[in-house]
C-alpha cells in the first residue's frame, strides 16, 4: 500500500458521484412493474449475477391465476347479489315458489364464492412469498461485478501516517491501555460483546455524541426508537426473509433484536401518507445494534473489526422520487465532512451488483484506512432504497394531482462506532501514547489516552 497523501481519484471536480439520470427508469418491484417489464427485472438483477428468470415467470403466472381467481370470485359475487334482488322481488310478487328455487342456487353460489375467496388469497400469500425473494434492482450506474474487489474506487483523501516501530493493532492497544475488554465481555456474554472501560467507554460516548450533533446541524431530527421490532417492522424494511436467522430472534413474543437504527426509524413511516411539502424528512439516532454474524472467524474479525454487539449512529431520509439521488449526493457529502473532521485517511466505493445489499438501488461504502492493519476497514454505507422499502412499507405521498405515490427511503451510518474506534487508536498512536482527534477533545475531556 502507497503512503503519503491521498490525491482524489476524480481530480480537480467535486463530489458529484451520480449523473442525472430519472428515477422513473428504476422499478418498484410491484408486480404490475414485474409483469409488463419482465426481460428488463431479468436483465437487471442478472447484475447482481441472480437467474432469477425461473422466479420471475413464476410470479407473472402466480399473478396470473390470482387475478384469474379474483374475477371468478367477483363474477360470482355479483351474480349471487343479483340474485338475491331477484328473489327479494319475487318474494314481494309472492311467487314464493320461484322464490325458493333461487335461493338454492345462492346457497351454492355462496360456497363457490367461498371457496374461491380461499383459492385467490392463498395464490396471493403465495404471490407475496414470491416476491420476496426478488432483490431491489441495481441502478444503471451500479458497477457489474461480483466481490468486493469489483466495487469502483471513486474517492480517496487523507494521509497515511507513518507510525513509530513499536505501533501495534487495536486489540493489542486496548489491553495496553486497559481501555476495552474482550475478555471480560466473553465471560458476561460471549465472544462479540466487549466492555469499554474508562477512557474507552468516555471516547466511546464522545463520538455518539459528536455524530449526533453533526447530523442534527445538518437538519436531522433525532429520535430515541425501540431496540426490538416485531415481523411487520423486519419484513417493511427488507431485513426478513432476506436476513432472517442472521438476527437474534425472542420467540417468546416474536420480536427481533435490531441489526440498525435503519429498521425502527424507517419503520416510524410504515402505512403513513406524508404530503408532498413534507419532503425531505430527515431523522437521525443513535441505538445498539445487535448481529449474529454466523461463520465469521479469523484474523480479519479480530478485536473491533466485527462485533454482535456495537454502537452506531444512523440517519435516515424520506424522500421525493425526484430529489432522492441529489439527497444521496448529499449523504455522502455530510459522511464525507465527518471523517475529514476525524483527520483519518478514507476512501469511498461505489457497490459492484454482486457486493450490494439486498435492498439497494446504489450503495456508497466508506472504507478508513488501518494503518497498524495495514488494510481498510468499512465504516459506513449510504444506499438509496428507491421504493423498494416504500413499497414493502406502503409509505406513499400525495402529489400534486392528489394522487397516492410510493415515497423513496435512504439511509446512511453516520457512523458505525468499532471500527471508526480502532482507525483513531490505529492511526494516532504515538509512543507516548493514543492522541484524541482534535475535534473530540470537548467531548472526551481529554486530549490523550496514555
Amino acid at each position: 500500500m502507497r503512503k503519503g497523501n491521498f490525491v482524489s481519484l476524480l481530480a480537480n471536480i467535486s463530489l458529484n458521484l451520480l449523473p442525472l439520470f430519472s428515477y422513473k427508469n428504476q422499478t418498484m418491484l410491484q408486480i404490475a412493474f414485474i409483469r409488463e417489464n419482465q426481460e428488463k427485472v431479468i436483465s437487471a438483477l442478472a447484475k447482481r449475477n441472480m437467474d432469477a428468470r425461473a422466479v420471475v415467470e413464476e410470479v407473472v403466472q402466480l399473478d396470473e391465476k390470482r387475478r384469474a381467481a379474483q374475477v371468478e370470485l367477483d363474477n360470482t359475487l355479483s351474480e349471487s347479489n343479483k340474485l338475491s334482488k331477484d328473489i327479494g322481488e319475487l318474494m314481494k310478487a309472492g311467487e314464493k315458489s320461484k322464490a325458493g328455487i333461487l335461493k338454492e342456487k345462492t346457497v351454492l353460489l355462496k360456497e363457490k364464492s367461498k371457496a374461491l375467496a380461499e383459492s385467490a388469497d392463498a395464490l396471493a400469500n403465495e404471490l407475496t412469498e414470491k416476491l420476496y425473494t426478488l432483490p431491489n434492482l441495481p441502478a444503471d450506474i451500479v458497477p457489474v461485478g461480483k466481490t468486493p474487489e469489483d466495487n469502483l474506487n471513486v474517492y480517496e483523501e487523507g494521509d497515511i501516517p507513518v507510525l513509530h516501530e513499536a505501533a501495534q493493532p487495536h486489540w493489542e492497544l486496548v489491553k495496553q491501555y486497559d481501555i476495552i475488554d474482550f475478555e471480560l465481555g466473553n465471560k458476561i456474554t460471549g465472544a462479540g460483546f466487549p466492555v469499554y472501560k474508562g477512557k474507552g467507554a468516555r471516547l466511546q460516548r464522545a463520538l455518539i455524541n459528536y455524530f449526533l450533533d453533526k447530523n442534527t446541524a445538518a437538519g436531522y431530527q433525532e429520535v430515541q426508537v425501540p431496540h426490538f421490532v416485531n415481523e411487520a417492522s423486519a419484513y417493511g424494511t427488507g431485513q426478513l426473509p432476506d436476513k432472517e436467522g442472521q438476527m437474534y430472534h425472542d420467540a417468546a413474543d416474536n420480536l427481533y433484536l435490531i441489526p440498525t437504527a435503519e429498521v425502527p426509524v424507517t419503520n416510524i413511516f410504515r402505512d403513513v401518507i406524508v404530503s408532498e411539502n413534507e419532503f425531505p424528512i430527515l431523522r437521525t439516532a443513535y441505538t445498539p445494534c445487535f448481529r449474529r454474524e454466523a461463520g465469521s472467524y479469523g484474523a480479519h474479525v479480530r478485536g473491533l473489526n466485527r462485533l454482535h454487539q456495537f454502537d452506531k449512529v444512523e440517519i435516515v431520509r424520506i424522500e421525493h422520487p425526484d430529489k432522492s439521488y441529489e439527497a444521496l449526493d448529499g449523504m455522502v457529502e455530510h459522511v464525507k465532512n465527518i471523517l475529514q473532521e476525524l483527520k483519518l485517511p478514507f476512501r469511498i466505493l461505489r457497490l459492484c451488483g454482486g457486493d450490494m445489499g439486498f435492498t439497494s438501488a446504489l450503495t456508497y461504502d466508506f472504507e478508513v484506512y488501518s494503518t497498524a492493519q495495514e488494510r481498510w476497514l468499512e465504516i459506513s454505507s449510504v444506499s438509496n432504497f428507491e421504493t423498494f422499502q416504500a413499497n414493502r412499507l406502503k409509505l406513499r405521498f400525495k402529489d400534486k394531482d392528489g394522487k397516492n405515490q410510493l415515497a423513496h427511503t435512504l439511509n446512511g451510518s453516520s457512523l458505525a462506532l468499532p471500527r471508526v474506534l480502532a482507525g483513531i487508536l490505529e492511526n494516532y498512536q504515538t509512543p507516548e501514547g493514543i492522541v484524541i482527534p482534535e475535534v473530540l477533545r470537548p467531548y472526551c475531556g481529554f486530549d490523550i489516552i496514555d
